[in-house]
């Protein structure tokens, strides 16, 4: 194996942006290297450190199908990852290479690496027949040429095709010719003259020859057969024919018309064409008329493919005679390919604080077309805050072009639009979502510059007397807030003897009682500090004025009290001692029960779940204490508390609970007193009209019984409702009526009787004085021999 050739070429160095290293190396090596071979030293190369290629997560970014080399990053080098063959990769291209890039990271670098490969002699010369057949008149002229097939080898340069040999003959000798795109090719010329008599066939061998070491060779037979008499051969009226055709032009397009005339009259001078020495794939493309010489389009043409097209034409007549000329048809390039975009390397989030010019993507665009329908220009919106820099040869840097703020917009939809400068122009888009990673660049803020709230003295300790509240519009740890007290005396104690502050949710707590006549205002401050790195924070004043008994004392949770959240706590004292003064807490009442929760031994309220907005804003708790003495005594207390996030909604709240106790027992001693009177009237009202009644049927009955005149009779004091008379008390009677009551005699009557009994009774000391009652009530009273003892037996109505 020949040695590896290793070259340093530095074709672009561009300090085009910062964070981007630029630059281009080359290697050359033979075609069909084994897998694993060697290709160069990449790190030593580039200068680079070999653990500069791990940490910067070095790859190869290659727009080929199959990757041919494969870089090993823990020892720097590029090696042969697939077998390379020159000629199915470039073809009959010279020099064939192939480039990729290699990208690192942290910071970005880029770099072009191109491999050329070059050629071995693996291929022969090979000959598209196995026999050429030439029919020649023996009236050729000396000097008559006629072309013979060409060989092809895949090789190029000196492995490729060289020369012809025809085998040792007097009559044709051999001429050879090389076209401008380097093609060789060989003419057969006739030295002497033929004699079909003496010679009527002739066969020859052509031999192909390349330059390679050793030499390889390709061989085809010439069977020439001599005819008759034809003087003059076809001669074309041009040597060489020139055409354009545009690559989106339509099948059946015109391209030229060739023409060769014969002197020769008859069928000697009937002039036929033909391509000659044409490749099978352009066969599929053009066709050419044998009669007319019109060359049409029938297949499709690729300017990307190929540029342009020689083709050999040869012209016969009817004896054999030829003459060859060539066309070359050249594309025309439309602007038929769109810029194709690949995002090589794309960075987000980036951190909000990034300095202007921050690379965030490595974009690679690829224009199929060629000259101006190939120029690419690539752009962003400019109403964003990026631009757009050209690196390598279609290689384009985003960077920033002015600093970001998370808080204003925390994200950007870049479009990237890369367009061609043909006509029209075509366009390819790529949208890439960047987002902005926060940095610690806001301190939290109070809603309130100052907070004023009011205490009663004589308070439990562990009470919950107010809470703060700060914002920082930061994200995630940058935006967690933790409350803090700052060290300050009041009168002569530090603040922390006095209250104390919950971390997370700012509530602040009494640590002792308050003593109104000890201090009558407490001023502290609070600051507020994220989690940022290095933390920023704010302070606010809070001011405690402590009022004397009688004001409402009320506990606050605030909305965003989390599970677990200490709303106060209930502290009860037993002067008994050893198991009687065990006391335990249990909640007994409260308006939901699904939200509170109190320490059995402590005396610690808690929320047992999150504090949703659907919660009441009032919230009362009876709260029982028992000791666990036999038989136990208990003590209840009532705490009220608002849900709300501001002090002056607690007081208000709580004055509304006031308020609902007041309104509630006023409520209810009304609607007591409504029914009593309403009872008294009902009662009062029947009593008088059943009363009424009876004497009226008492008057008719004696009078009727007695025949005497009708003297009103009054019982002697009976009507003194004010126990003057024989009735030494004031009887009230309650009917218990149902719905059905109106209906029923009997318990009217049952209602009249002590009434009756009583009257009979004292006016004429005989129970049959009152036989002459109504027939319907008499078999009422008469139904149950109880019931008349009964009525026997009362001097007195009494409390039906």
């Amino acid at each position: 194996m020949d040695s590896i050739q290793s070259t340093w070429q530095f074709l672009l160095f561009l300090w085009c942006l910062s964070h981007i290293v630029c630059g281009q190396i080359r290697y050359t090596i033979p075609e069909e290297l084994k897998r694993g071979s060697l290709i160069g030293n990449v790190a030593q190369d580039l200068g680079l450190d070999v653990q500069r290629l791990r940490s910067g997560r070095a790859r190869i970014v290659t727009r080929q199908s199959i990757q041919y080399t494969e870089l090993k990053t823990d020892k720097g080098i590029l090696v042969v990852n697939e077998r390379i063959d020159r000629e199915q990769l470039c073809g009959d291209v010279t020099p064939c290479s192939f480039s990729f890039e290699v990208i690192l990271e942290n910071p970005m670098e880029l770099h072009r690496v191109t491999v050329e490969i070059t050629d071995i002699n693996d291929n022969s010369p090979t000959f598209r027949k196995d026999e050429i057949k030439f029919e020649i008149s023996e009236s050729a002229t000396l000097g008559s040429r006629f072309l013979l097939p060409s060989a092809e080898d895949a090789d190029v340069g000196t492995n490729g095709l060289q020369k012809y040999i025809l085998t040792t003959d007097e009559i044709f000798g051999l001429k050879q010719h090389s076209s401008p795109d380097g093609r060789k090719y060989a003419e057969m010329i006739l030295q002497k003259p033929l004699d079909r008599e003496s010679e009527p066939r002739i066969s020859l061998k052509l031999i192909a020859v390349d330059g390679g070491t050793p030499h390889r060779s390709g061989t085809v037979n010439i069977d020439i057969t001599v005819l008759d008499a034809n003087d003059n051969p076809p001669i074309f009226n041009q040597t060489l024919y020139r055409a354009t055709v545009s690559e989106d032009a339509l099948k059946g397009t015109y391209i030229t018309t060739v023409n060769a005339s014969d002197a020769d009259s008859g069928s000697n001078g009937l002039v036929t064409y033909r391509f000659s020495n044409m490749k099978e794939q352009l066969a599929d493309i053009f066709n050419l008329d044998e009669i007319t010489g019109t060359i049409t389009l029938v297949g499709q043409v690729d300017f990307e493919k190929d540029k342009k097209y020689e083709i050999m034409i040869e012209a016969m007549d009817q004896g054999g005679l030829t003459d060859s000329s060539k066309v070359l048809i050249e594309i025309v390039d439309v602007n038929d390919n769109a810029p194709v975009t690949n995002v090589m390397s794309f960075s987000s989030p980036v951190p909000e604080d990034s300095a202007s010019g921050t690379t965030v993507a490595i974009i690679n665009v690829i224009d199929a077309d060629s000259e101006q329908n190939g120029q690419i220009t690539c752009t962003t919106d400019s109403s964003l805050p990026f631009k757009i820099k050209s690196t390598l040869t279609n290689y384009y840097a985003l960077v920033t072009d002015s600093s970001f703020d998370r808080e204003v917009v925390p994200e950007y939809n870049i479009t990237v639009r890369a367009t061609d400068s043909g006509s029209p122009p075509l366009s390819s888009t790529t949208i890439l979502r960047l987002r902005i990673s926060d940095v610690n660049d806001n301190a939290p803020l109070f809603d309130q510059m100052t907070y004023v709230s009011y205490v009663t003295e004589n308070n439990s300790p562990g009470m919950s007397i107010f809470s703060v509240k700060a914002q920082d519009i930061d994200w995630n740890q940058n935006a967690r807030i933790s409350y803090l007290l700052e060290e300050t005396q009041i009168n002569g104690s530090p603040t922390s003897s006095y209250v104390s502050i919950n971390s997370e949710t700012g509530a602040i707590h009494a640590v002792r009682s308050f003593d109104y006549e000890q201090i009558k205002q407490l001023q502290l401050v609070v600051k507020a500090q994220d989690g940022g790195s290095p933390p920023l924070s704010s302070n606010v004043s809070v001011l405690y004025p402590v009022q004397t008994g009688g004001s409402l004392v009320a506990e606050m949770v605030p909305r965003s009290a989390d599970v677990g959240y200490l709303v106060t706590k209930v502290v009860a004292v037993d002067v008994d001692s050893g198991q009687n003064a065990w006391l335990s807490y249990k909640l007994q009442k409260a308006t939901d029960r699904a939200l509170f929760e109190v320490g059995l031994q402590n005396g610690e309220i808690r929320t047992i779940r999150q504090v949703t907005d659907k919660d009441a804003v009032k919230q009362r708790l009876t709260v029982i204490v028992e000791d666990n003495g036999q038989p136990s005594r208990s003590a209840t207390v009532i705490v009220n508390v608002a849900v709300a996030d501001s002090f002056p909604e607690v007081l208000s709240e709580f004055t509304d609970f006031t308020h609902d106790k007041e309104y509630n027992d006023n409520l209810t001693f009304y609607l007591v007193l409504a029914l009593a009177v309403v009872s008294f009237l009902f009662i009062t009202c029947l009593v008088v009209i059943i009363s009424v009644k009876i004497y009226r049927w008492r008057q008719s009955r004696v009078l009727y019984h007695s025949n005497l005149p009708v003297i009103p009779y009054y019982p002697p004091r009976y009507s003194d409702t004010l126990g003057t008379g024989t009735l030494q008390h004031v009887y009230n009677y309650e009917v218990c009526r149902t719905t059905d009551s109106r209906k029923s005699d009997l318990i009217n009557v049952y209602t009249l009787i002590p009434y009756l009994n009583t009257y009979c009774d004292q006016q004429h000391k005989n129970r049959n004085m009152c036989s002459s009652v109504h027939p319907t009530h008499r078999d009422a009273v008469d139904q149950s021999a109880e019931i008349s003892e009964l009525i026997a037996s009362t001097e007195v109505p009494g409390k039906l």
